[in-house]
């Protein structure tokens, strides 16, 4: 038994290289979702103009990890609260956003979402909806931190994330 969930938290690099690490998660895909439709690719994503968000495309075993613990995971490793930003990466296409497969899981993410608000003294500004229009992006994203871990951004940005994952989620790790 597998479920699905898409995650945009900033860059999709980030947030795939912390998710390939997470105990019960059986894949991680980088893509772009809820946009306008059209077609994506990194070079129109990166416009701002498409509507589309760079995200992870979670498989995982809820017999192995409960979509509240991933949900944990996303809100520790990327600042909910931050509108169209992460970090120096800015725009729309780096937007927190939660998109759900079904009517089920959105309500159990709502529900979730409206718990930790508690926590933050700003607004959580994560978008959270169905998902539509997911495209994978590009093969040479895939596997990208892992691929790359000493190219600058990794270096300085992704990296910090995997580790603070690593510190912070030690017992959900592989």
């Amino acid at each position: 038994m597998t479920e699905t969930i898409v995650l945009g938290g900033g860059c999709f690099w980030c947030m795939e290289a912390v998710f390939q690490q997470v105990r019960g998660v059986l894949s991680v895909e980088n893509g772009y979702a809820n946009g306008d439709g059209r077609s994506a690719s990194y070079e129109a994503v990166c416009t701002g103009t498409t509507g589309y968000a760079e995200v992870v495309r979670l498989q995982y075993d809820p017999r192995e990890i409960a979509l509240e613990q991933l949900l944990a995971i996303f809100f520790t490793v990327h600042d909910p609260t931050s509108l169209n930003r992460q970090g120096a990466d800015i725009g729309t296409q780096y937007r927190s956003g939660i998109y759900c497969e079904s009517d089920a899981q959105l309500s159990a993410v709502k529900t979730w979402v409206d718990q930790a608000r508690t926590h933050y003294d700003r607004p959580v500004v994560t978008e959270i909806a169905l998902v539509q229009h997911y495209q994978p992006a590009e093969d040479y994203h895939q596997d990208y931190f892992n691929q790359h871990p000493n190219q600058g951004y990794c270096a300085m940005v992704v990296a910090p994330k995997v580790e603070k994952f690593r510190q912070v989620f030690a017992s959900w790790q592989r």
